[in-house]
């Protein structure tokens, strides 16, 4: 398939096609291992020179479509499917990084990443510096360590729906010599394509907009394709010898997809944090209607965002497609299509205020998820957030009083309804 065709061909055509070339239904390979007929065909199987499968822990015709799929929409040379959005991450770094090293990462990451980064990241000896991405480009770059391996954020900040600004953070990893990771989840491929803004890696958790229908976990990590990884020297894993496959060089070897096959042949190979066939059947089949969805989460978000901007018992509203919102012009920079369907807003009235409006509401439920067709709401600071101290969580724009909301599919009608007879049923407090 031509990568020049439309997004939305590309989501409803996918990336497996039998032999006549036309797209057809995409069979779920629900197996362990695959038989061969001789020991010369294995042996190119594990020593990389072989595209066949050999271990579902290593890959799947079905996981594979799902994987060629998404590299398409992000417009990456390769991806690698992943068990969870968590796991992404997390080999996404381990596959560059080692104890003794330094990432910088975005304040106003994920509650789950933040802690990824600075609890587990640590006890592994790889040490990371949380920088506020709004800062100016002198005061992020002082920040950096001659240590430094990666530079990490989120298109969109999950909750704290902050912009990146791809242009500061992407000279900000050139500067340095060292790759830009982004984890695009809350925009998706068909807001943002973090490769054309200069990252070079893109993760996601599928789990979210990608499945949509809250049925599968998973993650997936994309790979652009231009990063040089032999420049700078700090990527031995990359450019030197490895000894557990007879001293292949991947770069060297495998070029502009080397960083996933590393990913492949290294981390899912020892780590295991494969998904299975039938995720990846389920999230493939969500991807199909990725570019519809998207469109109605983003413009029931924003007439909701208009809403509660003018409820009297909303003391704040946080949408970046809001005019007057703090990212609203990075949002019409990178997010011109829509600024996705997640929103943050504060009762008036404070957390017990809070507490009762979650309690009133009917239509909409109480979720720890985003991304789903349904509406839902969240308290962060007492759940998603809560490892994070109180000064972490206001650190990554996580108020007392804040509600995150996942903007559904339903009639906005219906949705401005039940938020407006909850809201007034807690008047007073």
């Amino acid at each position: 398939m031509e990568r020049k065709k439309g997004f939305e061909t590309l989501c409803v055509h996918g990336a497996y096609k039998a032999g006549s070339g036309e797209p057809q239904v995409l069979p779920i390979v629900q197996n362990t291992t695959y038989r061969y007929y001789n020991s010369a065909d294995v042996a190119e199987l594990f020593d990389l020179e072989s595209p066949n499968f050999m271990y579902t822990r290593l890959g799947s015709p079905t996981v594979n479509a799902l994987e060629e799929k998404m590299a398409l929409l992000e417009g990456g040379t390769a991806a690698i499917a992943t068990s969870a959005g968590q796991a992404a991450n997390m080999i996404a770094m381990l596959n560059i990084c080692e104890a003794g090293d330094h990432i910088l990462a975005a304040t106003n990451i994920y509650g789950g990443t933040h802690n990824l980064f600075g609890v587990t990241f640590k006890k592994m000896g790889i040490e990371t510096t949380f920088v506020d991405q709004d800062a100016d480009f002198e005061e992020l770059l002082s920040k950096a360590k001659p240590n430094t391996k990666a530079v990490f954020g989120e298109t969109l900040g999950n909750p704290a729906l902050s912009v990146l600004d791809f242009e500061k953070f992407s000279k900000l990893a050139k500067t340095l010599g060292v790759p830009l990771i982004v984890d695009n989840t809350l925009a998706t491929p068909a807001l943002a394509r973090p490769l054309e803004l200069g990252a070079d890696i893109v993760t996601h958790s599928t789990t979210k907009y990608a499945d949509g229908h809250a049925t599968c976990v998973g993650g997936m990590v994309i790979e652009g394709g231009k990063f040089d990884w032999a420049a700078s020297g700090k990527y031995p894993g990359m450019t030197e010898p490895d000894e557990s496959y007879h001293g292949l060089r991947f770069y060297e070897k495998f070029g502009n997809t080397a960083f996933c096959v590393k990913l492949r042949a290294q981390m899912l190979r020892d780590l295991g944090c494969t998904m299975s066939p039938m995720n990846a059947y389920l999230t493939y089949q969500g991807l199909q209607t990725l570019h519809i969805r998207m469109e109605r989460h983003c413009e029931n978000a924003l007439k909701l965002a208009k809403f509660l901007s003018n409820h009297p018992m909303a003391e704040w509203v946080i949408y970046p497609g809001l005019e007057g919102d703090k990212y609203y012009e990075l949002a019409q920079k990178y997010m011109p299509k829509g600024a996705s369907g997640v929103l943050c807003f504060g009762v008036k009235g404070g957390s017990k205020a809070g507490e009762k409006f979650l309690s009133n509401l009917d239509l909409t439920s109480i979720v720890v998820h985003v991304g789903d067709i349904r509406t839902s709401v969240l308290h962060p600071g007492s759940t998603t957030h809560r490892q994070l101290s109180d000064e972490e969580q206001r650190a990554a724009g996580i108020s007392p009083e804040l509600i995150r909301v996942s903007v559904g599919l339903e009639n906005i009608d219906d949705i401005i309804a039940d938020f407006d007879q909850a809201l007034n049923a807690v008047r007073g407090i």
